[in-house]
């Protein structure tokens, strides 16, 4: 191991362990190991407000979701008191706010702005913001939350995509991002902050992000001054089946990917990840989960209740405890370390062209990144797409690092921007996107492993594998490995040092994997689909 803090998590998990191994040999409960843990990994579900009206009004109600809770080691709950125009009675709130706390379980508000006012012209959920009605009646909706509970959780419906008259109004001369962000900032700050706090003191208002990252600005997210202004943050970790054909086209990585990203934006303020079981097979749900904690979130939010009892809800969540475990584990790995790699800045506010989410599709080609909101030249590596752009610096950083010597993969939409760029330099690759993100998952495969011979040199060591398989770099000696296909695949770590290299997690715990470990190398024989694999060096 390298470093005491390291050292430290070391422990950690090897007391984690010891707990798991009790929860199936000593009889200890998924509800008792998810409470020693919370401090490590919390787990916790969402009841929205028609839930809480549906489930939390009476006695039975009350009893079987306390019950369900435990068995899926939840300890954190979410009661809504508002969603979709519907307002949940205060009488129940404080009822099953009083009966979750007396049972030890940690409880908190959430409000879904949908269906607050005035309807938006573009999605009919969302709202005019510009109408005042309207706001006034958020404002309302965050002072009866406030005067029940002492943290409050905004659902990630706070934007706007109105084109009223009196938006275009209101607008000016500015874009609609310009507009919708400095509105919705406005908003945050005048009819929720402000009256919350007014109503309760004591009150922390939390802003859920979408996982929609390349549409923020465009519908009035402003993450940076959001994320200021709030007490809090939370990242939407929502991937879904990729060829679901209402829910799909989006990769696993995206949610790490997301998370991180915000994670470094929010910095202490950052709590957990979201995710939901719509358009999920129990595999790709909890891949969700994996990703989420890879990327080192301290809470993990099973939306919602209601939603986990029926369809593929109950599938989902058994799986989904059959890890949980394991998942402990790999936050007690996470927490705390720095992740090496590929820097792949996002400015915040950056416009993907037709580029849209290409981070995500860059992951699924076992190139491991490093999500950030800038573009700094001390990076070993760098992953550049028309989101660059943005970095008023961007054409002197990059020089630097080619002058460095250091590997840059730009796309053939920033390449395109930039003009002049010498795509005959050595340390320089052009990735052809050709607009269109998603045909990256088939990228020749000689032509992934010249990719990665490349920006895998300034890390000491080689990748060699098929896509849709994801690597990561925790640390100094942590490697993890995810198969996200359905199919069994090989592939191999190579070294030109020795190494001493071992196992030291398979999720999910049971998964066909079979890896040899040589001087030099790790063969990966057998990696079953869907399975994640650590393994630690030095």
């Amino acid at each position: 191991m390298s470093g005491s803090k390291s050292s430290v998590w070391a422990v950690a998990a090897v007391l984690l362990i010891v707990a798991a191994g009790s929860g199936t040999g000593r009889g200890e409960s998924l509800w008792e190991l998810a409470s020693k843990n919370k401090e490590l990994l919390r787990i916790s579900t969402l009841f929205t407000a028609q839930n809480v009206r549906d489930y939390l009004s009476g006695d039975n109600g009350r009893v079987n979701a306390m019950d369900w809770c435990r068995e899926n080691g939840v300890t954190h709950v979410f009661i809504e008191t508002f969603r979709d125009g519907y307002t949940a009675d205060r009488r129940t709130l404080r009822m099953a706010k009083g009966r979750f706390e007396e049972e030890g379980f940690d409880v908190s508000a959430c409000v879904t702005t949908t269906r607050v006012g005035k309807v938006s012209t573009g999605w009919n959920v969302i709202s005019c913001y510009t109408d005042q009605p309207t706001q006034e009646r958020l404002q309302e909706i965050f002072e009866y939350t406030a005067s029940i509970f002492d943290e409050i959780m905004i659902d990630d419906f706070l934007f706007t995509d109105c084109e009223c008259e009196q938006c275009k109004r209101g607008r000016g001369a500015q874009s609609w991002a310009e507009y919708r962000c400095s509105l919705m900032r406005r908003l945050s700050n005048e009819r929720i902050l402000e009256p919350a706090r007014a109503a309760n003191a004591d009150v922390k208002v939390i802003i859920k992000y979408p996982q929609w990252y390349d549409n923020f600005q465009n519908r009035g997210y402003e993450v940076v001054g959001q994320t200021a202004d709030f007490d809090r943050i939370w990242v939407g970790t929502e991937t879904r089946d990729f060829d679901n054909p209402r829910w799909g086209g989006k990769v696993q990585y995206e949610a790490y990917y997301i998370m991180r990203w915000l994670g470094e934006i929010g910095g202490a303020k950052t709590g957990g990840g979201w995710f939901d079981p719509y358009g999920t097979t129990e595999d790709t749900y909890v891949e969700q989960a994996r990703q989420t904690v890879l990327a080192d979130a301290k809470e993990m939010l099973l939306f919602c209740y209601g939603s986990l009892l029926r369809e593929t809800g109950p599938a989902n969540v058994a799986k989904l405890r059959a890890e949980l475990p394991g998942l402990f584990e790999l936050a007690a790995m996470v927490r705390g370390e720095s992740i090496r790699g590929i820097a792949a800045p996002k400015p915040p506010n950056s416009d993907a062209g037709d580029e849209q989410y290409v981070y995500d599709f860059v992951g699924m080609l076992g190139l491991p990144l490093v999500p950030t909101a800038s573009f700094a030249t001390d990076a070993k590596a760098a992953f550049l797409p028309v989101h660059a752009y943005k970095d008023p610096g961007l054409s002197g950083k990059l020089k630097a690092m080619l002058a460095a010597k250091k590997p840059v993969i730009v796309t053939d939409g920033l390449a395109k921007r930039l003009g002049g760029l010498d795509l005959e330099d050595e340390n320089l690759i052009t990735l052809m996107v050709g607009g269109n993100p998603r045909g990256l998952l088939a990228v020749d495969q000689a032509e992934v492993r010249r990719i990665r011979r490349k920006m895998l040199a300034p890390f000491g060591f080689m990748f060699d594998g098929p896509v849709m398989v994801g690597l990561y770099l925790i640390g100094e000696n942590l490697v993890v490995v995810e198969n996200f296909s359905d199919e069994t695949v090989f592939g191999s770590l190579k070294w030109p040092e020795p190494v001493k290299a071992r196992q030291r997690l398979v999720l999910p715990p049971k998964a066909n994997v079979e890896i040899s470990f040589g001087l030099h190398s790790v063969e990966f024989r057998e990696l079953a689909p869907r399975t994640l694999v650590v393994i630690e060096y030095e």
